[in-house]
């Protein structure tokens, strides 16, 4: 063996060892050394335009591969830059791996380049975080890196690694590569706590099941669809678990979008939840005052938060689930589902009449509509912005897990996420048609990533929803304090589909009901990235906005 620089050691370690194929970076002195290696060593590397896109990437390929996600950031700005897809990651506990450049240790405290305490910075929104010393050790310190992500409850984490390490040389034959670190431990709950858990559930006279990013964590889509036709109650599945089992399923909610959620949840008399966090999405867990709670989840923190359950088992759900199962008695509640259904269908139907009427200006869940006829049930669709996440998940159907995802609907409601995700989901399922449903305002966040798209080919369709706003905001400060006192939040009409014309991609602006289905024909066909961009009707406003406004009223 010869000497190896600290660099390739880094790609070397992430692609012999933890099997890592694509790293999501923005170029910079300070990790130059590691680019080289990822040359040497065959990484395929996505580089972006902005390192908040690159953080964002690395997520959504934990979600849409089911491997840890790996983010390279150069020191000072890039790691600044960083921050807000670090935090969503850890807000969405997704196992993303953050390798940062530093400046140099002989000059700390004298005024390096780009030096600051990136550590302090960061420590409070990742699971664990250290620095590298020593060449010989990187190897050692990646592999906890990745072994403290995906264990437990998973989430970020973050490694500083200075150019003093990186570009020295290290004797190759004096190295012992660690084992392979993202290999996750799976835990079984208290056996003790399994019969009263499925005594409850047999009990129940309008049992409702509601799964959340757990069932996508613990990859268990066999365990919970065996589980779901032995109890037979009604379900809704949500964020990146949702299509775990088909949105289609008779017994699964989501005909009903939002509106069925906080009826079958509001009349339960149990409640199962499945890996989901009771944050203000639900209400903090006081959506079900008077049900009785079962709770799974892999964090022992979780069970008991903002509501105590009345059983909590802890541990992995998939492992969780087929211990249970085989305690269900089987059930039929179909006439629970049946009442269920006649209580909240008629709440939605202005809804559900919107999607089948043509409407000038186009009214955004008419557009949901089109958009799914257009494409199909088979897509990867990503949603982001305020509103449009509301049309978006509620108007369309997955079949598999995480194929409706509202990428900005999660606890930390970043917005800017859509585009990035798209280009890690087209990334990770080269095979898959990949459609982002945007917000306008929320795409001018990460639209220069359609740069990153066309030189990496990767071909997706962006629908962007404009109403010339930031709508959710606009909507808000008309209901809040009267249409004449509405203040930066209108945008205009803007021409997004020429920009992304400009960037090598293709694009198109629809102004009638009519054009929609032919302009989203072409741009999948024309093999680009592509945007598609809608002008839609300013003066819808979505329940969700309603909900926004309700939260932030102070008396």
């Amino acid at each position: 063996m010869a000497d190896i620089y600290g660099g390739h050691l880094v790609a070397k370690y992430l692609k012999e060892v933890e099997g890592v194929t694509t790293v999501f970076s923005l170029s910079g002195g300070h990790i130059d050394r590691i680019y080289d290696g990822f040359f040497e060593y065959g990484v395929r590397l996505i580089d972006v335009r902005h390192e908040q896109a690159a953080a964002m990437m690395a997520h959504a390929w934990t979600i849409y591969s089911g491997k840890p996600g790996v983010c390279l950031v150069t020191a000072g700005p890039g790691f600044t830059n960083a921050l807000t897809g670090v935090v969503n990651a850890f807000q969405e506990n997704a196992p993303v791996v953050v390798l940062s450049g530093m400046s140099p240790f002989r000059d700390r405290g004298k005024g390096a380049l780009q030096e600051i305490n990136q550590a302090d910075m960061i420590k409070s929104s990742v699971k664990w975080y250290d620095v590298c010393h020593d060449v010989a050790r990187i190897p050692e310190y990646l592999s906890t890196a990745f072994r403290q992500a995906v264990s437990g409850r998973p989430g970020p984490v973050f490694l500083e690694l200075p150019p003093d390490i990186l570009n020295i040389r290290v004797d190759e034959a004096t190295l012992c590569l660690p084992k392979r670190g993202g290999l996750v431990y799976k835990t079984m709950p208290d056996p003790v706590q399994f019969a009263p858990a499925a005594g409850l559930i047999n009990q129940a006279q309008r049992p409702v099941m509601l799964g959340g990013s757990g069932i996508d964590l613990s990859g268990c889509q066999k365990e919970l669809a065996a589980f779901v036709e032995a109890a037979g109650m009604p379900f809704v599945l949500i964020n990146t678990g949702r299509g775990a089992v088909p949105d289609d399923h008779p017994m699964s909610l989501w005909d009903g979008g939002l509106m069925a959620i906080l009826t079958a949840l509001s009349q339960a008399d149990l409640v199962l939840a499945l890996g989901v966090r009771f944050n203000w999405l639900l209400m903090f867990g006081q959506i079900f005052p008077l049900a009785k709670l079962v709770r799974v989840d892999i964090d022992p923190n979780e069970i008991d938060r903002n509501r105590t359950a009345d059983v909590g088992l802890v541990g992995d759900l998939g492992l969780t689930l087929g211990q249970l199962t085989p305690m269900i008695e089987k059930r039929d509640h179909t006439a629970w589902r049946q009442g269920l259904k006649e209580a909240y269908l008629p709440m939605v139907q202005g809804e559900i009449e919107a999607r089948k009427t043509p409407s000038s200006p186009i009214h955004p869940i008419r557009m949901v509509a089109q958009v799914r006829e257009a494409v199909g049930d088979e897509a990867i669709y990503i949603v982001d912005g305020g509103d449009t996440s509301y049309f978006g998940v509620t108007g369309l159907v997955a079949r598999e897990k995480a194929a409706v995802l509202g990428a900005a609907g999660g606890q930390f409601g970043c917005l800017g996420t859509g585009v990035p995700f798209a280009l890690a989901a087209k990334a990770a399922r080269p095979d898959k048609q990949v459609v982002v449903i945007n917000g306008d305002g929320s795409f001018g966040l990460n639209a220069m990533e359609f740069c990153t798209a066309v030189r990496h080919n990767l071909p997706f369709v962006c629908i962007i929803n404009n109403d010339r706003a930031w709508g959710m905001i606009k909507h808000g400060q008309e209901l809040c304090y009267g249409v004449d006192r509405i203040i930066g939040s209108e945008l205009g009409v803007v021409h997004y589909e020429k920009m992304v014309e400009g960037l090598g991609g293709y694009g198109e602006l629809v102004e009638r009901d009519e054009e929609l289905i032919p302009a989203v024909k072409r741009a999948l066909a024309s093999g680009k990235p592509a945007c598609i961009n809608v002008l839609t009707d300013p003066c819808v406003v979505s329940p969700a906005t309603l909900q926004f406004v309700e939260g932030f009223k102070m008396e």
